[in-house]
């Protein structure tokens, strides 16, 4: 089967990297799978021109002209499958497919809460966000999120059944070992001993949160001689800077950049602390356990419950509480935990089964079940 996978760009974010690890999966199974990106560009591009995948750059800079763009695409390359990720390419992907003539099997997937990411958009933005998504899913031969809130929140804006929807959790690769040199590289830039490193993953942007992070972190016990490490890059990277230097904390705070491999880091730290207003799934919780690191997270929607079991394998803090999250932190470092547990539990979002999952859909029948070339035992259950 050939596979195109349709994104903005290979951009360092959440949905990047997992569409990464999916397509790897889908190769080694025997597809073809293409990158369909907007424009060809982003910190993992020079990841996937290592691979086999190949790289189709569309060329456009404004949305609107995706659907006559991505028609010729499908009218010119005809793959059998296509996967539109992220809003408002999904909608967008139904018209294309309809343009060009092509009938390929079209998912579409949505990594996070719409309702929430929108709400301060504006009355017409919600207007188009809802029309758009009640006729795109209805276009669409599977539709799918990557966790119960986030199918929840898909429904309600689409007025469809959550039945109609697929929960398919994000993928994580089994991070590789590293090697001794890289492992520290990682640890010197710590700057402290074991005990006291605290990690953060993602691009600074406000879905994230990190100020309350920042805050927390200045009201840890003065007994600890704390480091906190934020690896990513985004457009709220100068104000941070500057919140933690009036905080008091800037010579505490490690700014790391952009780093395509994290788990040097994973594997040098001693928590990770996820402070999000709203995910859809954070993969980086999932990556964290992989490498037997010990969470501590907000109880945002969607996704972190989901992950921790509630709680049974991390630390749950409320919303926007610094004091709460300054204290669970605290206590996550002075407790022993099982890493070889947290890293059983990140094995339920192997890559494997994930791409399993999307296998499944996109060989089932236009009546939904799976046909007989799919893996219907490996189905995700509609909800």
């Amino acid at each position: 089967m050939k596979i195109a996978i349709l994104l903005p760009n290979l951009g360092g974010g959440g949905a990047e990297r997992i569409s990464l690890d999916l397509a790897r999966e889908f190769a080694w199974a025997g597809h073809e799978v293409e990158f369909v990106l907007l424009r060809a560009e982003g910190e993992f591009l020079p990841e996937a021109e290592k691979t086999s995948i190949a790289v189709v750059d569309l060329g456009i800079d404004r949305i609107r002209r995706l659907p006559r763009a991505l028609s010729a695409y499908l009218s010119r390359s005809r793959p059998d499958a296509l996967i539109a990720t992220m809003w408002p390419l999904t909608p967008l992907a139904v018209l294309a497919r309809i343009l060009s003539g092509h009938r390929c099997r079209l998912m579409l997937a949505e990594h996070n809460m719409l309702s929430i990411q929108y709400e301060k958009h504006g009355w017409l933005h919600r207007l188009i966000l809802r029309l758009t998504m009640a006729l795109g899913y209805r276009g669409a031969d599977a539709v799918l999120g990557v966790s119960e809130g986030v199918v929840d929140d898909m429904a309600r804006l689409a007025a469809l059944p959550a039945r109609r929807l697929h929960v398919v959790h994000n993928p994580i690769a089994q991070p590789a070992m590293s090697d001794a040199v890289t492992l520290e590289k990682a640890d010197k830039l710590w700057g402290v001993p074991r005990g006291d490193r605290i990690l953060a993953v993602g691009r600074f942007k406000a879905q994230k949160n990190y100020p309350l992070l920042l805050r927390a972190f200045t009201k840890l016990p003065a007994i600890r001689d704390a480091r906190l490490m934020l690896l990513g890059t985004g457009e709220e990277e100068a104000e941070l800077r500057a919140l933690a230097g009036t905080l008091g904390a800037a010579d505490r705070v490690i700014f790391a950049g952009f780093q395509p491999d994290p788990a040097p880091f994973y594997r040098t730290a001693d928590l990770f602390v996820l402070s999000s207003d709203h995910e859809g799934l954070p993969t980086v919780i999932i990556e964290a356990l992989a490498c037997g690191l010990p969470v501590v997270s907000t109880d945002c929607p969607a996704g972190p419950a989901e992950i921790l079991e509630r709680g049974k394998y991390g630390a749950l803090v409320p919303m926007r509480d610094e004091s709460a999250l300054a204290e669970a932190m605290a206590t996550a470092l002075a407790q022993n935990h099982d890493p070889e547990l947290l890293r059983a539990r990140a094995q339920d979002f192997s890559s494997e089964r994930a791409a399993a999952h999307y296998l499944a859909l996109l060989s089932a029948a236009p009546n939904g079940r799976a046909s007989t070339t799919g893996h219907p035992a490996e189905m995700p259950h509609p909800r």
